[in-house]
């Protein structure tokens, strides 16, 4: 059976011209809970903790820490867990 996959974007942060990825809080193959803070994004204005809507394990980290990136893009993928 196929697993479900979940793809960790960056959330829309209203009107800001730069977002950074600072940090993710877990490594490739850690097991996230629904509402563990995955990264930590920050901006002209404020950090924003981004927490996990699912449970699962970190299957892929796309965009590394120290990176701007933009609203909708794919930062990492979520193996989710039943």
């Amino acid at each position: 059976m196929e697993k479900k996959e979940f793809l960790l974007k960056t959330p829309d942060l209203g009107d800001t011209e730069k977002i950074e990825l600072v940090r993710w809080s877990f490594g490739l193959g850690d097991q996230i809970e629904i509402g563990d803070e995955v990264i930590e994004l920050v901006t002209d204005k404020a950090a924003f903790p981004v927490e996990s809507p699912h449970r699962g394990i970190l299957k892929d980290i796309i965009v590394r820490a120290g990176s701007v990136v933009s609203k909708g893009e794919i930062l990492g993928i979520l193996e989710l867990s039943e």
